[in-house]
């Protein structure tokens, strides 16, 4: 008997989940759903995550996003 999550970031690390991110809206738009400087300045994957490991709240925007774009 298998037991599936319901949770739909199991399995997804961060950094999967900025490339989907990445790749369906692009930096610019990125920056516009989620107004952090990391998306606007100079964006990369690698400082991306660095900066969303430190900070919580923009996790939690940019894991929200994600959700909303698997629906």
């Amino acid at each position: 008997m298998t037991t599936s999550s319901r949770d739909p970031l199991h399995g997804v690390t961060l950094e999967q989940l900025l490339t989907q991110l990445v790749e369906h809206y692009g930096w610019p738009a990125l920056a516009e759903q989620v107004a952090i400087n990391c998306f606007k300045q100079d964006p990369s994957i690698k400082s991306s995550l660095k900066f969303l490991r430190k900070t919580p709240w923009a996790r939690s925007k940019v894991e929200a996003l994600y959700i909303q774009l698997q629906s």
